[in-house]
């Protein structure tokens, strides 16, 4: 499969669904048939619409959609989205806030690379703006990166981590959600070795694997199952010409969808379905709450091969990084090295994608720092997506960082941000 036959096939078959949403609907809505009182035609002009919709959003980045925020002093304050690091295969970005002084808490969130873009922390980013300067990774689609480029794998992201943090300076405090979790780890034990003096001050860890291992999931035990050439063979194709990309080895995003919606299928189909029905008797929106949320679902990246089979082989099956045996060009990154960054890990109860012991067995690794600067939370009830952008995030989680935070800022001054490159 490592071809590009079956990367355009796929993106055939998702063009063809469009196209066959949008001639539904606007047959359906033909005004000759508003005569008829048939049913069938309602049905099938909600059909054509929903299915239209879902299947335009798998190719499309969607917006971030945070325009202002309220400041403060009761007013409006407009939010601008500046590049501070521009790499090739991500970007630093800033949301800076107009008419407001820097804030005192300066966050780093590290947003997955996992198959969807990092608008799905969107929430979590909207939710921090109000009392921290918030930067984000901005990874881009791995279709849109041409092959010139180079390659990008788990040590080409822990140094574009290092480089991040030694932009923005030590006194950051860092947030990483899910996937980034063990590596953002690593890059944080790089620079206690190589900079000291450029560590951040917090490192918050979401749901991480850290050990893959501690408490094992359906997503690790498929990566047990499978040999790596098994796997090269099944999931890894290479872009077809009409993007930038066009031959780049890659982890497809539709490929990776298609896995996501089977593992719930029953529960998206039922989605769907009352979905249709809701627009065909006119109680759908277009910001709806199902709308909301497959949007950003829906819309799904590229990830590069060497990324993709760098962490099921090195993560997941070699367990480098619970083991204390992870390598960067050739030099080993001590997790222990770690004795001035104070570290907080966040679980979930419910989470089936990170299942609680994973991200915690981080304690265990981070030998050299002191007990008093050490946090563990287990939030009680709470799925994967909720412990960095749903309620429970919201109510319980968000409040507990910022706490942890304030409680290990060094002291309370503004410190200076770094100039955009825009």
């Amino acid at each position: 499969m490592n071809n590009m036959a079956p990367y355009d096939l796929m993106e055939s078959v998702r063009n063809t669904n469009e196209w066959l949403g949008a001639t539904a609907s606007a047959m359906a809505s033909y005004p000759a048939f508003a005569l008829s009182m048939n049913p069938f035609l309602t049905l099938a002009q909600a059909w054509g619409e929903v299915t239209e919709r879902s299947f335009s959003r798998m190719v499309a980045k969607p917006g971030w959609g945070i325009r202002s925020i309220v400041g403060s002093d009761g007013t409006d304050h407009l939010v601008d989205i500046r590049t501070v690091v521009e790499k090739p295969f991500g970007n630093l970005i800033h949301f800076s806030v107009r008419r407001r002084d820097p804030m005192p808490r300066r966050v780093l969130l590290v947003a997955p690379m996992s198959g969807h873009y990092a608008t799905l922390c969107r929430s979590t980013v909207a939710s921090l703006l109000p009392d921290c300067e918030v930067y984000v990774t901005d990874w881009i689609n791995a279709r849109d990166i041409p092959v010139s480029a180079g390659k990008f794998d788990v040590e080409d992201y822990t140094l574009y981590l290092v480089e991040f943090m030694k932009a923005l300076g030590p006194d950051i405090n860092v947030v990483a959600v899910c996937q980034p979790a063990p590596l953002t780890l690593a890059a944080t034990a790089y620079l206690a070795a190589e900079d000291p003096k450029a560590q951040p001050r917090t490192l918050t860890l979401i749901g991480g694997p850290i050990d893959p291992d501690a408490t094992p999931s359906d997503v690790t035990d498929f990566g047990h199952r499978i040999n790596m050439g098994q796997l090269e063979q099944m999931a890894i194709q290479q872009v077809g010409f009409k993007y930038k990309g066009a031959g780049r080895a890659v982890y497809p995003g539709l490929l990776q969808l298609s896995s996501f919606m089977s593992m719930n299928a029953e529960r998206h189909s039922k989605a769907f379905t009352d979905q249709i029905l809701a627009v065909a008797n006119g109680s759908a929106s277009d910001h709806d709450a199902h709308n909301r949320f497959y949007d950003e679902y829906l819309a799904v990246m590229d990830m590069t091969a060497e990324f993709y089979l760098s962490t099921v082989e090195r993560i997941f099956k070699n367990g480098e990084i619970a083991n204390n045996d992870f390598f960067v060009e050739g030099r080993r990154v001590d997790i222990g090295a770690i004795t001035d960054v104070a570290v907080i890990t966040v679980e979930g109860e419910k989470d089936d994608i990170s299942s609680p012991g994973q991200c915690v067995a981080a304690h265990r690794l981070l030998t050299g720092l002191p007990d008093s600067k050490k946090a563990q939370h287990l939030e009680p009830g709470a799925g994967h997506y909720g412990i960095f952008a749903g309620k429970s995030w919201r109510t319980n989680i968000r409040p507990l960082v910022l706490k942890f935070i304030d409680a290990n800022a060094s002291k309370p001054k503004v410190a200076p941000v770094p100039a955009d490159v825009s």
